[in-house]
């Protein structure tokens, strides 16, 4: 009966307290915004999307740009001036190209979905309290991570098995990834009991329970660990370096955009060493920025539609497990 007139008093100070009325949802120990805080949090922000679209736009712009307009800017162009599309015309009509396109995404589908098939059936496995020598595979796992053989042991390895020149050395050496094994498994150690306890009594084994339960309520981070290793697989090239270095016909876009960016000169594999037929000592700065655009236009395209999972899908399985 006494703290009646104490709960209306505090509803009344509640209700006339500007975080009241501004309808925040912060919790109580949460100070209110700043104005010099925000301030400091736009212009951070502001800096750091600087960073990363500065270096795109000068790179699209120079790719675009005429050979005047590169001399007059004594290197990379920042604003457009004879803008032409004479680089990406010289470059998609050259096969090397357009070949290693095709290379790189055919590495990248087969390998992801290779990858992905390991990585999840194997945290599903170590998920499992009572699988067989889950905690000895486990640990052989995690000391992967700080202890390699190095590359020389892999090279050998891997031409030992008959690898060197063929497709399959440029994905299972490195196909898998202990880092995103671990995170799918406490993803999946913190998939609800009852559910996978109801599929049992059903009659579910285990393929069925990880294919009909596990899978569609993680969906966030399957995406991401997909979007790591397809990124990975994308940008890879020195498994080509190692193992293909003189067969140009299987050289990824990566290696190619390497070889002729970092050493200037004219794209491998073409009749007389340059685009168009053209013999060229030094590759032109606006048909090497062409490629670097090349290179970028697959992950901007698939990058949106991840976008959303990165933070659900990581975070939670990192935190939880």
């Amino acid at each position: 009966m006494t703290d009646t007139p104490i709960r209306a008093t505090t509803r009344r100070t509640a209700l006339r307290s500007p975080r009241a009325k501004a309808g925040s949802n912060r919790p109580p120990w949460e100070e209110p915004p700043t104005g010099v805080g925000q301030a400091a949090k736009g212009l951070t922000l502001g800096g750091v999307l600087a960073l990363v679209v500065v270096p795109l736009w000068i790179i699209v712009v120079t790719s675009f740009s005429d050979a005047g307009s590169i001399n007059r800017a004594g290197g990379l162009v920042i604003w457009p001036d004879g803008l032409t599309a004479e680089a990406y015309r010289q470059m998609l009509s050259d096969s090397t190209v357009l070949n290693a396109l095709i290379v790189s995404l055919g590495i990248t589908l087969v390998g992801t979905a290779f990858s992905m098939a390991v990585s999840i059936t194997c945290a599903y496995g170590l998920s499992r309290s009572r699988s067989l020598g889950h905690r000895f595979v486990l640990m052989l796992l995690i000391v992967t991570m700080f202890v390699g053989g190095g590359l020389i042991p892999t090279f050998l390895v891997v031409t030992g098995l008959g690898g060197y020149g063929q497709w399959w050395a440029l994905v299972l050496p490195s196909a898998v990834s202990v880092f995103n094994i671990l995170v799918l498994r406490a993803f999946y150690q913190s998939t609800s009991s009852e559910l996978i306890d109801a599929a049992r009594m059903d009659g579910a084994g285990e393929w069925r329970i990880l294919w009909s339960v596990v899978l569609p309520t993680s969906r966030a981070v399957t995406a991401v660990i997909a979007l790591f290793y397809g990124v990975g697989y994308w940008n890879s090239f020195f498994n080509v370096m190692i193992y293909m270095p003189t067969d140009s016909a299987k050289w990824p876009l990566q290696y190619v955009l390497l070889t002729y960016v970092n050493r200037g000169n004219g794209m491998p594999g073409s009749v007389d060493g340059g685009f168009g037929g053209t013999q060229m000592q030094t590759a032109p700065l606006s048909l090497q920025m062409a490629v670097v655009v090349l290179t970028l236009i697959p992950l901007l395209v698939v990058y949106p539609f991840v976008q959303k999972h990165l933070r659900t899908g990581v975070l939670t399985g990192a935190i939880k497990g």
